[in-house]
């Protein structure tokens, strides 16, 4: 939400009102009678402006949803809004600070995963699996903590569980954080393809030195084996 302040339109109505009562009473005798009705009306609007200041109303700012245009991609797009949007929601209900700081980065790790089929369609399968299969769970185990935990009522049996989800949390965590990196398995060949298409045309014009990949592959063997030594 974001506030914005709107200001009224009583100044300007009472300026158009004093100007029309001076022309129609007050007789123009030239140039001085010009430069009376604009202070005048400048006094009017000034004064009103003061008793009238306007009001500040809040307005949501959420920004659209960004879609693709593909309806499969943009079907899953908005699945994974949904369930960002319940895990936020869920959040809210959790005062553990631990587990409110694990549930923040899994958040955050879960929007950055939908969000990478709007730079990348391939990953599609892959994003897929992971809202059919693995996401579904967290967010179950999540609903359990969040009841557990308005309960209100503290034994043996729901500490150990909230402990079990918290342990649960910790390892759905770094699995996520694992897949979010396995999607950028194809960028990083196609990257790694461009370097190797850019070393060869250097070497081509003569600009790279031929044996700087053999120099650097000697050297990185030699640092294998130093470190082996030790």
């Amino acid at each position: 939400m974001i506030e914005i302040k709107k200001k009224s339109v009583i100044p300007v109505y009472g300026l158009a009102v004093v100007w029309v009562l001076y022309c129609l009473f007050a007789p123009f005798t030239g140039a001085l009678s010009f430069v009376w009705l604009v202070v005048l009306g400048a006094l009017t609007f000034i004064v009103l402006s003061l008793i009238f200041p306007g009001k500040t109303v809040s307005i949501d700012a959420t920004e659209s949803p960004q879609r693709t245009g593909d309806e499969k991609l943009d079907t899953l797009l908005a699945d994974g809004e949904k369930s960002v949007a319940e895990m936020q929601k869920l959040r809210d209900t959790i005062s553990d600070g631990e587990v409110h700081e694990k549930l923040d980065n899994l958040i955050d790790i879960t929007d950055k995963i939908f969000k990478k089929l709007l730079v990348e369609p391939g990953v599609y399968t892959q994003v897929k699996r992971f809202a059919d299969f693995f996401l579904p769970t967290t967010v179950k185990l999540l609903n359990s903590y969040s009841n557990l935990s308005q309960s209100g009522v503290e034994g043996e049996n729901i500490t150990s569980t909230k402990n079990r989800i918290d342990a649960a949390l910790a390892t759905s965590l770094e699995s996520y954080r694992k897949f979010y990196d396995s999607l950028f398995e194809n960028q990083a060949l196609d990257i790694e393809t461009d370097i190797t298409v850019f070393d060869t045309m250097l070497k081509k014009e003569g600009l790279l030195d031929p044996d700087f990949e053999t120099k650097t592959d000697k050297n990185t063997d030699d640092t294998n084996n130093t470190e082996t030594i030790i």
